[in-house]
């Protein structure tokens, strides 16, 4: 089937008692049993939901898996991911990352004896060379959160089997309908579900999804065992919101690259990242990796002066974190996401206390570059 046919339809069923066309929310946290060890399939709501197996089931379709695990929130997903390795075990990982991604990482795994090395992961000999006798993950991020630098996925995934690491991407940047990184030979992808796939800033949520049986039963014991299992009622409002992930995604990326070109053209920021421009140093690998360039875009006004006058004058644009909401938001990475990166890691990435970061939403496109356009005037 089509993405968007899918979107509408995978992992959904009319409900068996009433017909009803939408997944009910199956709010309970347990199930009567027939009698002593005959039950219909469902035990305890931590362990079995079928409002968030049909959620598992359609993203999973939608990202070409065979495995959905859903949890909690995207950091929840991404510890699970951890429980691949243990104690003395060593992780490459994209040295420009969700900083909630570093924040685990960095200064909460490391006390578990874990090890990682941050590489620049667009330069795939930088993965060559950072690969230990112990190394047993690659954790890539592609476009990376906010400089928006790409890894070649399928040379990642290549060089990964060659040595017998699991690789993992998080796709939440790209969502599904953009990029699909298991086609391209990796192990395993991660979405916070909070951002583009559910796109109403109403839901905190995680997903992993891959096509590895063992995986699938390790994460899935996790996710029982730990129980960082989102709500019914979450599960229910990201499952009606993949049904629209296809238009919205267009409308993002529409708006994402005129207003790009805008501030690039304008002369108003010295500084544009966007996947979509030509200027931008992986903009050739976009177009074959990427089926559209996202509704993200990072700029660098020039001084600290300038990004607060735009981030206190906006008015269509909301100053928040997060991200991939039908709404824009405007955010200040060195301040906000990545307050916990050290400031000389965050500059020697271009992450500067002048940049800002844009998640486009799916307003008219003229409202917010005349937002911009005032603000700054």
């Amino acid at each position: 089937m089509g993405f968007s046919t899918d979107a509408v339809h995978a992992g959904q069923i009319p409900d068996a008692v009433t017909g009803a066309v939408i997944t009910p929310i199956y709010q309970t946290s347990t199930y009567a049993q027939e009698e002593l060890g005959k039950h219909k399939g469902y035990e305890y709501g931590r362990t079995h939901n079928l409002t968030r197996q049909a959620l598992e089931k359609n993203i999973a379709v939608l990202e070409k898996g065979k495995y959905g695990i859903a949890f909690a929130s995207g950091l929840a997903a991404t510890q699970a991911l951890l429980s691949l390795v243990k104690a003395g075990d060593h992780i490459i990982a994209s040295n420009n990352v969700y900083g909630g991604t570093y924040r685990l990482f960095e200064l909460i795994m490391k006390d578990y004896g874990l090890d990682f090395s941050w590489v620049d992961t667009s330069d795939l000999s930088n993965i060559e060379k950072a690969i230990r006798e112990n190394t047993k993950l690659v954790f890539l991020e592609t476009p990376t959160n906010p400089m928006l630098n790409l890894t070649n996925l399928k040379g990642a995934a290549e060089i990964c089997k060659k040595n017998n690491l699991n690789s993992i991407v998080d796709n939440t940047f790209m969502s599904p309908y953009f990029q699909n990184p298991l086609t391209l030979g990796c192990d395993i992808v991660l979405h916070s579900t909070t951002k583009y796939i559910n796109g109403h800033s109403d839901v905190i949520g995680g997903i992993v999804v891959t096509n590895d049986e063992k995986i699938h039963e390790r994460i899935r014991y996790i996710q029982n065992a730990i129980g960082a299992v989102p709500s019914p009622f979450d599960c229910w409002l990201v499952l009606r919101s993949t049904k629209t992930l296809a238009v919205r995604m267009e409308k993002h990326n529409q708006n994402a690259t005129e207003l790009a070109r805008f501030l690039s053209e304008s002369g108003l920021a010295e500084k544009v990242y966007y996947p979509g421009l030509k200027s931008h140093p992986h903009h050739e690998l976009a177009k074959k990796q990427m089926r559209g360039f996202g509704g993200m875009i990072s700029a660098d006004f020039g001084s600290v002066e300038k990004a607060k006058k735009l981030l206190k004058n906006v008015k269509v644009f909301t100053l928040a974190e997060s991200l991939g909401g039908v709404e824009s938001l405007i955010s200040h990475p060195a301040s906000m996401t990545h307050a916990s990166v050290p400031k000389e890691d965050r500059e020697k990435m271009g992450l500067t206390d002048s940049l800002i970061r844009f998640s486009v939403g799916i307003e008219d496109v003229e409202d917010l570059i005349a937002d911009i356009e005032n603000a700054l005037g």
